[in-house]
Order: structure tokens, then C-alpha cells, then sequence
């Protein structure tokens, strides 16, 4: 049952591909904000799947975070991420981000439960 107080994490390496440089978001190899911020999306979402009715996922509708601190190539980062609120179908959650020196982010990321094959169905009508 899908519950306020469920928490997820996910981590990964950051490589070349991950960083500013790569991504087109900055000029230096170090973790792109775009990919921090993918990484909650992606902490979020994998956090809920299992609760969700089948034939149901989410997708991500607001994101307000910080990036505060920046991580060097070959550095794991981490998300952690607690849901904080259910409103009908609207899901907020808590994120924060790390690396192996601290904090690197925080924020809230919101997500909206779907039926995936009618959420294509309309998006492939347009």
C-alpha cells in the first residue's frame, strides 16, 4: 500500500558522461545538475513502482532542488528519497543527493501516478 514515510536510495559513478562538460550544462567535468536531478527522478519513481497498480507508473512534474556542492568524475553519488505527501494521484517527495564528501543537493520532486498505456495513447495522439 502506498504510504507516506516510504524511502528509497540509488546510487551511482559518476563517469565523463555524467558531467557539465558532457551533457551540454556547463564547461567542466564535474556531475551535471541535470543528471543529479535525473537521478532523484529516477530514485523516486523505482521507490514507488512496487505500491503502484499494474499498468501504473509515474511521472515526474516538478522539481525544486539545489545543487549545491560539485562532484569529480570517478566519485559515487547517492540519492536518497522519502515520499511526503499523497494527494489523490499527486506524489511529493523529499530528495537529498550526496557524494562520498557530503551533501550535494536537496529539494522536493513531485510525481503524478499514471496509467501507462493511456498516458502513451494520449501523447502519441498529439
Amino acid at each position: 500500500m502506498l504510504e507516506t514515510g516510504i524511502t528509497g536510495r540509488h546510487e551511482e559513478v559518476v563517469t565523463y558522461e555524467l558531467t557539465a562538460a558532457k551533457v551540454g550544462s556547463g564547461l567542466v567535468e564535474v556531475y551535471a545538475t541535470p543528471m543529479m536531478i535525473a537521478l532523484m527522478e529516477k530514485t523516486c519513481a523505482q521507490t514507488v513502482e512496487p505500491y503502484l497498480d499494474e499498468g501504473d507508473g509515474t511521472v515526474g512534474t516538478l522539481v525544486n532542488v539545489t545543487h549545491s556542492a560539485a562532484t569529480p568524475v570517478g566519485m559515487k553519488v547517492w540519492c536518497e528519497c522519502e515520499l511526503v505527501e499523497i494527494d489523490r494521484r499527486r506524489l511529493v517527495f523529499k530528495v537529498t543527493a550526496h557524494d562520498e564528501r557530503g551533501l550535494i543537493g536537496e529539494g522536493t520532486h513531485e510525481r503524478f501516478i499514471i496509467n501507462k498505456a493511456r498516458f502513451q495513447a494520449k501523447v502519441d495522439s498529439k
